[in-house]
């Protein structure tokens, strides 16, 4: 049965109804989280509505049908703008978003990291803030995360099995000193809550198949359809928000999947279409109240874009690895992600297993690069071990989502492009990150070692980022827009700065905590 066959349905004239735009790590939780106090909302989602029987055991299969495909453009000196210029960053367009495609890793912010500039101080080039929220205020959100999400680790829950990727990683870890265990993943090491646990595909960037891997596909928004208060429209390409006389938010414009313009009234509007779309939407419905976007008073409408430090690193082995057996990324050591300005930079990162199939691995182990030497690499493939770096980025104004005029989708709206620019504090980082996670591999006998740039595939954050006073950013620590106290951002866009961890329970946490305080506005009538 569809997920949407028996469920209940609004009237696009309701103008009682919360519509949430995107249903992703915070649209899919926000939606639910309403739905479940009896608050009416419609979930209005551009992609497909697939079921896990969809899910393809084939990369560049998967990558056409879960990819946002529309077309962006992108500009900066960042290597992306290069080797990627039509694909600035991998997004899912699908009912669940990027919950889809995302491996699992599930860490919470450090309380440093919620006082970026309080911490590390002016950085040049750099434009730092403090959340307005710290990290005890979420901790009881972060939990309610954990917990529903079946986050390993946590709550008694048992941590995922280690493959072969992660035995030789948690080698080298020890040689060096470095702590490193299967990690906090939102992946069941054994069957909960009605989903069965981690068959160890190694497919997890393309769906999992057995629902092991938390989802807002099978989880958040079945529930909150169940409650008889929520709508899924898939296929529901939004175009603008709407306003009247007062600047409040009205309506929402979409496109159906039949192309047709539909118009669907609102009481409150929360945009969760990621920190790319997001930001977008927001530059596309400009009025004449609003002439520089909506909720942009203060001009920071896509500014503040971060992406994390990626790279990573690939080393070859006597003995073979098969490192894509198994959990893509049950694996991690933390003893960097610390604020140690010693090593040359601010900030911290994290080291992780990780692996690509073939396809991917010939794409991106060096973009655009062959011969001997790539060819050599790609023979040693199934002798390969595989980490990932991630680690927090500066937070800068010219990184940012503008629109393109010059490019338009197929429903004629101006294109997000992406620019960005790596800080030095990046390159820093990065440059260490490389040495140690070369360090770890070269301590177990790795014959050789590879660093590889990072992928389109990353975190997008920032550009509609939370601020305490309006002029710094474009909303409040519950999401709500300093200019439209009817209008809430709902996704990663919303952080202030990137900190060095991989942000998915983060972002469910905030929405969680959003759904909650919206539902007491709404009950108080304060929206």
């Amino acid at each position: 049965m569809s997920l949407t066959e028996n469920q209940k349905t609004f009237s696009h004239d309701d103008d009682s109804v919360v519509v949430v735009i995107g249903s992703g790590a915070g649209g899919g939780t926000l939606a639910n989280g309403l739905a479940q106090q009896g608050i009416n909302t419609v979930v209005l989602e551009a992609g497909l509505l697939h079921t896990t029987a969809d899910f393809l055991a084939d990369e560049w299969a998967s990558f056409g049908q879960l990819a946002w495909l529309d077309p962006r453009t992108t500009s900066g000196s960042f290597r992306l703008a290069k080797d990627f210029a039509g694909l600035p960053a991998w997004i899912v367009k699908a009912v669940g978003g990027t919950t889809i495609h995302w491996a699992g890793a599930s860490l919470r912010i450090r309380p440093y990291e919620f006082n970026a500039l309080t911490t590390y101080g002016n950085v040049e080039g750099a434009n730092l803030l403090d959340w307005p929220i710290d990290y005890d205020e979420l901790a009881p959100y972060y939990t309610n995360a954990e917990n529903r999400m079946g986050v390993t680790r946590t709550n008694d829950i048992g941590g995922l099995p280690g493959n072969n990727n992660f035995k030789v990683m948690h080698a080298g870890a020890q040689k060096l000193g470095y702590s490193c265990n299967t990690g906090h993943m939102a992946i069941n090491s054994q069957p909960r809550d009605g989903r069965l646990g981690c068959q160890q595909r190694g497919f997890c960037f393309q769906g999992c198949r057995f629902g092991a891997k938390w989802s807002t596909l099978y989880t958040e928004l079945p529930d909150g359809i169940a409650t008889g208060h929520l709508e899924l429209r898939p296929e529901s390409h939004v175009a603008r928000i709407e306003h009247d006389s007062k600047g409040r938010v009205t309506a929402v414009v979409y496109f159906d999947k039949h192309g047709k313009e539909q118009r669907q009234k609102a009481r409150v509007v929360a945009v969760a279409g990621n920190s790319i779309e997001t930001p977008r939407l927001l530059l596309n419905s400009a009025t004449s109240m609003f002439p520089d976007g909506l909720a942009n008073s203060s001009g920071q409408v896509g500014r503040n874009y971060m992406r994390h430090m990626t790279g990573s690193v690939y080393a070859t082995f006597e003995q073979p690895v098969h490192m894509y057996r198994g959990t893509t990324m049950a694996g991690i050591i933390q003893d960097e992600a610390q604020h140690n300005p010693a090593r040359g930079f601010v900030g911290g990162y994290e080291i992780e297993t990780l692996s690509l199939g073939l396809p991917f691995m010939a794409a991106f182990l060096n973009p655009g690069a062959w011969g001997r030497d790539f060819t050599h690499a790609m023979d040693q493939y199934d002798h390969m071990a595989g980490m990932w770096l991630v680690g927090e980025d500066m937070p800068r104004e010219t990184n940012r989502i503008t629109l393109n005029t010059d490019v338009r989708d197929a429903f004629g709206m101006p294109v997000a492009n992406v620019h960005y620019d790596d800080h030095e504090n990046d390159i820093a980082m990065r440059e260490h990150a490389f040495e140690r996670g070369e360090a770890i591999y070269k301590a177990v006998g790795a014959l050789e070692t590879i660093r590889t740039p990072p992928y389109p595939s990353t975190h997008n954050l920032g550009s509609c980022r939370m601020s305490a006073k309006a002029q710094d950013g474009v909303c409040n620590g519950f999401g709500q827009t300093h200019d439209i106290p009817n209008l809430f951002i709902s996704d990663g866009s919303q952080f202030t700065t990137s900190a060095a961890e991989n942000p998915t329970l983060t972002i469910v946490a905030l929405a969680l905590r959003q759904a909650e305080k919206m539902g007491q506005m709404l009950k108080q009538g304060v929206v």
